[in-house]
């Protein structure tokens, strides 16, 4: 089975400014935590109005936004989102509108690795980038000015529920937007 990335915004702005989030829907499954650009409203017949077209960063890797879903009630693989308690099998299916909102300097997010490119090593790796050409960001020793960057604030878990008597934790690492 696949895990899937996990994503709890800790503090972003786009709580509360209506402009830094969108209804988005793309071809494909996207995980919490993907970063795309948005296209356009689709403006043929038949398409949902207020839903953006997404697609993959081609030549700029900054201004993107990031796929959360957080409380709507979403189908993904024939079961209702909440009814199975490891979000690590959540995704957005294909075809679906679902969430986006974009990151702005000073949100904090708490990403599991899964949502990640690379490999994290302490002291090394500080930073996570997104670049052109990814849905997934990547870890990094700096920061790029001209990409979507985060700075790494500390490693931390999230409680998964699995059983009546079993607990367990994943490693989720959480970070700082300093450029978008």
């Amino acid at each position: 089975m696949t895990t899937h990335s996990v994503l709890i915004p800790e503090a972003i702005m786009a709580t509360n400014i209506d402009s830094l989030n969108r209804n988005v829907v793309d071809a494909a499954d996207i995980d919490n935590g993907m970063v795309f650009a948005s296209g356009s409203i689709p403006h043929t017949s038949g398409s949902m109005a207020e839903v953006w077209d997404i697609h993959v960063a081609a030549t700029s890797a900054s201004g993107l936004w990031m796929a959360y879903s957080g409380d709507e009630v979403v189908v993904t693989n024939a079961q209702y989102k909440g009814l199975d308690p490891d979000p690590r099998n959540f995704y957005n299916a294909a075809g679906k509108v679902f969430s986006a909102y974009k990151p702005q300097v000073g949100d904090m997010i708490l990403l599991t690795a899964a949502g990640l490119q690379g490999t994290f090593s302490a002291g090394t790796t500080t930073h996570v980038v997104a670049s052109s050409g990814s849905w997934v960001m990547g870890w990094a020793t700096t920061a790029n000015g001209s990409a979507l960057s985060y700075i790494l604030q500390t490693v931390k878990y999230i409680s998964l529920a699995t059983g009546a008597i079993d607990s367990q934790r994943v490693t989720a690492y959480e970070f700082e937007c300093v450029h978008n």
